[in-house]
Parts: C-alpha cells; sequence; structure tokens
C-alpha cells in the first residue's frame, strides 16, 4: 500500500496516510509536475494512456518520507526511463489544486495537491526514452511560444510532433495539435493550467539564446 505525507491547508506537515484514505477524505498532500524542454524551445508533454490527452512530461504523489526533488528524478525515470540530475531542475512554483470527480465505480474522488512545479532541460535524443505504457502513449513536442499562442486563441493549430515506440524503437512522427488535444479539467483553463510553465520556458530559453548572441 502507498503512504503519502499530508498536511494542513498552510502547508504544514501533520501525518501519514495512505493513498486511498488521502483521496477519500480529500486530505492534503504534495504531488509533483515534471516538465522537459530543449533548447529549441520545446516542450514535452505526455500522451496520457486513459485519456489520449496531453499532459505533463511526469508526474505523480510524492510518496511519504521522500522529499520533492527525489520525486521529480523518479517519476521521470519511471514515466520516460531517463535519469536527470536534481542540479540541472529549475524550480517554478507550488501550485494548490483541488478537484471533486465521482470515478467510474460512481465513488467520489477528492483531491486536494500542493503540485510541485520543476522544468529541467533536455539535451538528449528522442531515442533515449523508454515509456512507461501503462500511463503514456509517448510524448508530443511542439514549441512553447506556440503553445502559447493555441491557448490565447491567435491560433487555430499548431505543427509538432509525437514521439511513440514502434517495433522496438522511438520514431518521430509529425502532427498538428488543437486545444481539445491538451487535457483540462472542468473548471480549468489551459492558460490557468499550462500557461505559466510555459512562459518559463520562453523566459529560460530566450536568455540562453540572447548569451549566446552576446558571445
Amino acid at each position: 500500500m502507498e503512504y503519502l505525507d499530508i498536511y494542513d491547508e498552510l502547508g504544514n506537515f501533520i501525518g501519514t496516510e495512505s493513498r486511498e484514505k488521502v483521496h477519500k477524505e480529500g486530505l492534503w498532500h504534495k504531488t509533483v509536475h515534471c516538465w522537459l524542454y530543449d533548447k529549441e524551445g520545446n516542450v514535452y508533454f505526455q500522451i496520457r494512456k486513459d485519456r489520449k490527452t496531453l499532459y505533463t512530461t511526469a508526474s505523480g504523489h510524492v510518496q511519504a518520507g521522500e522529499t520533492v526533488e527525489e520525486a521529480f528524478t523518479r517519476e521521470i525515470k519511471e514515466e520516460i526511463g531517463i535519469s536527470l540530475e536534481k542540479e540541472n531542475v529549475v524550480f517554478v512554483k507550488i501550485n494548490p489544486f483541488t478537484m471533486d470527480r465521482i470515478k467510474k465505480d460512481g465513488t467520489l474522488f477528492k483531491d486536494r495537491a500542493f503540485a510541485n512545479v520543476y522544468l529541467s532541460q533536455w539535451k538528449g535524443s528522442f531515442s533515449s526514452f523508454s515509456f512507461d505504457t501503462e500511463e503514456l502513449d509517448g510524448l508530443a513536442k511542439v514549441k512553447a511560444k506556440e503553445t502559447l499562442e493555441l491557448f490565447r486563441g491567435s491560433r487555430q493549430k499548431i505543427k509538432g510532433a509525437c514521439i511513440v515506440t514502434k517495433e522496438n524503437k522511438n520514431v518521430e512522427e509529425e502532427k498538428e495539435f488543437i486545444v481539445s488535444d491538451f487535457l483540462l479539467n472542468e473548471g480549468e483553463t489551459l492558460l490557468e493550467k499550462y500557461g505559466f510553465v510555459l512562459e518559463k520556458i520562453i523566459e529560460l530559453v530566450g536568455d540562453k539564446n540572447e548569451e549566446k548572441s552576446k558571445c
């Protein structure tokens, strides 16, 4: 059974409970949202297997006794099969998240999470990815700037690529994306959910490109 550290609404640690009880009673806990980007300004969304929509590069619960940084590297390793050093991870912000939904079995699922959002620049090849096929179908690679424009309504679609595994090797296939391709829960907007991540990536890539232009 998986256990999670739990907190009050202010983020103060108050104990440990099972994951099942955490979501049954709506107890506050920590999650981690992992995002990869590259020097060309691309951001990587995972293609969710269950909903066929695009979400964080990797994400999950911070387990009992685990640091958020440890959870970042573990989730990245488990879901897309690569190893990242904690020193190369950039903290973005803690995003409180609340959602109640009815599961397929009719029970109420209560989510109260402090989502810790982190970025890391990916310098490797897409051939290095090894996907958790129970969780995702692959990754989508799109320009952060163009994706932000899509969410703001100044574009109707954007071009990108899907990185998927076929015949035991990763391939990159060109694809166009529209707003409905991105995972969104009731009551959310794409700009609220993903906009701050895209803006941070644009800022980081812009800074790097500016430094190069001065050399």
